[in-house]
């Protein structure tokens, strides 16, 4: 594995489950969240492709930028702390979510996994070219 191919894997992860988001609003919102709350309404349906669209954008940056060790290590803590934060918070604090969300846990558990991975390997593949 090099340090590329594992920032081409996050990018398409964000780009399939954005695109997702961004093309089927409606199915995301009834799969994802608890029964009283899955009205796919023109406001939910607005606001999940607008989540959406930044996965997106994420996703393109993720594909077309060179990420040194530190973007690596940014990017895999501040791309998933804030979020289990938030996966929390509306699932056991003010449960809004359903169990499905979980996927989404796992999901920012594998960006900070990836982050830190990452890290490593473009650190190894940096003081490789280096010597």
């Amino acid at each position: 594995m090099t340090a590329r191919k594992l920032q081409t894997g996050l990018a398409l992860i964000f780009l399939i489950l954005g695109a997702w988001c961004l093309i089927a609003p409606a199915m995301v919102v009834r799969f994802t969240f608890q029964p009283e709350f899955n009205e796919a309404t023109r406001q939910a349906r607005f606001l999940m492709g607008c989540f959406g669209a930044q996965a997106v954008l994420n996703g393109t940056i993720l594909l077309t930028a060179r990420f040194t060790p530190t973007t690596f290590l940014v990017f895999g803590l501040v791309g998933s702390v804030p979020f289990f934060a938030f996966n929390i918070w509306f699932w056991l604090v003010e449960p809004v979510l359903n169990a499905w969300m979980l996927l989404d846990l796992a999901g920012n558990a594998g960006i900070l996994a990836c982050g830190l991975w990452g890290w490593a390997l473009a650190r190894h593949e940096a003081s490789y070219q280096a010597g």
